[in-house]
């Protein structure tokens, strides 16, 4: 085994991926299990995603494995950029899912690779895992929130974080290949294995409004999929490679936590990573201490700011100044800019900074339940500003529940006073600060209050971002970039999308332009997945997962937020312990 050490003075011409990175592995394969690791989508994606490096790391720690990464790209054959293998060579596939838009390229990449994407047709094909008939796993948050519409595709589902069962499943693994039966032992994991999810051991009933009447479960498997989860660390997740070719060019991460305390309504992991983990201080900084084992970098991005605590980012911040390294991050609560971080902001030289008011006025940040006001937001671009901020960017989203003219007009509004505020700064400064502002389409996403509300008319979304196209033109130093409707429509079908959808999948992975031709052609309806507002007694395909999250809770929440009204954060039980609030704490 070797580990990547890259060279940065004598590279090659024209190198590949993997010349250009630190910290890979390059294994032999003689008398160990073959794992490809796909990202379905691109590089530079893919190696933007630290939970991928870490599943990368995991695998590779166990010498009888050897894992290699295969990255999507349309019209190629695939192949992993360790050794240029095919992916029709690996015995055992598995797959890290981020994205709803990256669910054709489940099947896309599988038949590119001249795999048999369906489940049941690779099980009919032979009862072992060999190199041409795979054993498919699926993972990532994409899974831990709605895993239905990629069961005809996959054999087993990871559901949550793969630290906990990495040593347990990678036993399995080892049973099965070369000459294990593939159906018996997966019909063992999905009763002993934490968090294995078998899909060809559930069969949804449908009643005839097309809605899921129940669910037949075969032999012992469990009626509901609970979640596992990583409880606690003593060296928080960070980096494994380090390459320029990613959204994070050459930046060590490190996370200081995983789910999140605010409860914003829209947000998924908020809700599926309950309860929210922060990393303590300690784990963080030794997490920041292992950049050294890949060259040293000294630019390091904090992920999770939004949750750490005062005292801890105090801690963190000060070690990360002692060290001479420089903060990077995805984006800042605009209530928690101050103090020891702004100081380090400062001695970063940081260029770019990134808030999210995510809705436009304060009323539809309260329907949200963002937890930050109008003056939040001001004092925080200041602040950033002073500190030497080149661009600022701005993150909102339109069509969100309860939205109204008066809501986009806030938006503006907001707009205009933040820069109207940080150009007498810049004035002063002889240089002014650019706005980007980042526009999306709200998509209501399961296991979120918003789960049962309806995705807003395709139409209506294309009328508000002409109109604050049109406001925005006479602004000085802002750019504005807008999510297409049309792509927000794909993702809200298969957010909240069933078996039936997914089954789909593999003629869109063919013509991705064509997808609602393609509904139309086997009688399914987009507007039944996206458009249809849902009832407190339905059930749901994300059912099969349990979060310990009761329904009743995320209905009451959704009443809530269409009365405009607020509710305590997650982390508002956190100290006592004895929350019973959603469920999920409960004993």
């Amino acid at each position: 085994m070797r580990r990547n050490r890259r060279n940065r003075q004598n590279r090659q011409s024209k190198p590949g991926p993997f010349e250009q990175e630190i910290g890979s592995y390059r294994k032999k394969w003689k008398n160990k299990l073959p794992v490809a690791l796909v990202f379905p989508n691109s590089y530079y994606l893919g190696m933007s995603n630290l939970g991928f490096q870490l599943v990368y790391s995991l695998l590779n720690s166990d010498d009888d494995l050897v894992c290699e990464r295969v990255f999507y790209e349309s019209g190629v054959t695939p192949h992993s950029i360790e050794s240029n293998r095919l992916l029709k060579d690996f015995p055992v596939i598995m797959f890290s899912v981020s994205f709803e838009d990256d669910f054709p390229n489940i099947p896309g990449v599988l038949s590119a690779g001249g795999l048999e994407p369906f489940s049941a047709a690779r099980s009919e094909n032979s009862e072992t895992i060999q190199a041409g008939s795979p054993l498919v796993i699926g993972g990532g948050v994409a899974t831990l929130i709605n895993p239905e519409p990629l069961a005809p595709f996959v054999d087993l589902f990871i559901i949550g974080e793969f630290e906990p069962v990495v040593d347990d499943l990678a036993v399995y693994l080892k049973q099965l290949y070369p000459s294990g039966h593939k159906q018996a032992l997966l019909e063992e994991m999905s009763q002993a294995l934490p968090g294995a999810y078998v899909p060809s051991l559930y069969r949804p009933q449908y009643d005839d409004r097309g809605q899921i009447e129940s669910v037949a479960v075969a032999g012992n498997a469990p009626a509901r999929i609970k979640k596992i989860q990583c409880l606690e660390k003593t060296v928080a997740g960070h980096s494994q490679i380090l390459t320029e070719e990613t959204e994070f060019s050459n930046i060590h991460l490190v996370e200081l936590g995983r789910g999140c305390s605010r409860s914003c309504r829209f947000c998924a992991a908020g809700y599926v990573y309950r309860r929210p983990r922060l990393w303590n201080s300690e784990a963080v900084i030794s997490a920041v201490t292992a950049r050294r084992e890949l060259g040293g970098e000294s630019r390091v991005g904090l992920l999770g700011m939004e949750m750490a605590s005062p005292e801890d980012l105090q801690a963190i911040s000060g070690h990360l100044l002692d060290e001479n390294c420089s903060l990077s991050f995805s984006s800042l609560r605009a209530d928690m800019v101050g103090g020891p971080l702004l100081d380090l902001l400062k001695a970063s030289n940081l260029k770019t900074a990134v808030i999210a008011p995510d809705g436009g006025s304060e009323r539809l940040r309260r329907v949200i339940n963002k937890g930050i006001t109008s003056q939040d937001c001001l004092s925080a671009a200041l602040s950033l500003v002073d500190a030497g901020i080149g661009t600022l960017k701005m993150y909102f989203m339109i069509g969100l529940p309860t939205e109204e003219e008066a809501d986009i007009d806030g938006l503006i509004s907001l707009v205009r006073q933040i820069q109207g505020a940080i150009n007498t700064i810049g004035r002063k400064k002889g240089k002014l600060t650019q706005i980007h502002l980042s526009i999306n389409c709200f998509v209501p996403k399961a296991w979120t209050p918003f789960q049962y509300h309806p995705f807003e008319a395709v139409e209506k979304l294309k009328k508000k971002i002409s109109y604050l196209r049109r406001e925005f033109a006479g602004f000085n130093n802002l750019k504005v970039s807008v999510g297409h409707p049309d792509t927000a429509h794909f993702q809200a079908v298969f957010a909240r999308g069933d078996r039936r959808a997914g089954m789909l999948l593999p003629e869109i992975a063919k013509h991705p332009k064509g997808w609602k031709k393609i509904f139309d052609q086997h009688d399914l309806d987009p507007s039944f997945y996206a458009r249809r507002r849902r009832s407190l007694s339905e059930i749901f395909p994300w059912d099969i997962i349990d979060h310990g999250i009761s329904h009743e809770y995320l209905w009451k929440e959704y009443e809530l937020a269409l009365a405009g009204k607020t509710s305590a954060t997650c982390g508002a039980g956190l100290a006592s312990g004895k929350c019973r609030k959603c469920g999920v704490c409960h004993d």
